[in-house]
């Protein structure tokens, strides 16, 4: 992926929004290799990548702002997939969160939005949540010009609204 130019902001999977701080050509074991330098910007980590490997890595620019759209829509729609067996669905999670992509997140995040309803989580599943949340709020917030506060609570708000007969099924 030759797109990538200095002070680019792009997500590395998992780990969220970075930016490239310089991209050099070294030499490992005689052979040239284009590095992008990403600095992540949550915990302030410098990660050296050989841009070769940025695609199969998941490296990938930010979403626009017209995406956000249809993240909220993809949030609205009732339709969810949730494997019972918690560790096949623990797997499949963690497959999504490492690709990188936005859409997944989002399945992960309404896939354990909609499980909080109607059983406790599991740590682990709370951490995944908790990750999914801060990462698409980030991403999110940088792609609209917002503030993540705004973002997060219209996120917890559309997933309330989306499943708010879950949530009244389980009073009753």
């Amino acid at each position: 992926m030759n797109s990538f130019k200095i002070g680019d902001r792009v997500i590395y999977p998992n780990q969220g929004l970075s930016v490239i701080e310089n991209i050099q050509d070294e030499a490992f074991n005689g052979e040239p290799f284009n590095i992008l330098h990403l600095r992540i910007l949550a915990n302030n980590t410098l990660v050296l990548v050989p841009s070769a490997s940025a695609e199969e890595i998941g490296i990938r620019k930010l979403i626009s702002e017209r995406a956000v759209k249809e993240i909220f829509d993809y949030m609205k729609n009732g339709e969810i997939e949730v494997t019972m067996n918690w560790k096949g669905r623990y797997k499949e999670h963690v497959n999504l969160m490492r690709s990188g992509t936005i859409l997944d997140m989002v399945a992960v995040l309404k896939s354990l939005y909609y499980l909080s309803l109607i059983k406790p989580l599991s740590f682990r599943e709370k951490k995944m949540m908790e990750k999914a949340k801060e990462l698409i709020v980030s991403e999110i917030a940088v792609a609209s010009s917002m503030p993540t506060s705004q973002i997060e609570r219209k996120i917890i708000h559309t997933l309330s609204n989306c499943f708010k007969d879950v949530k009244a099924g389980l009073d009753s």
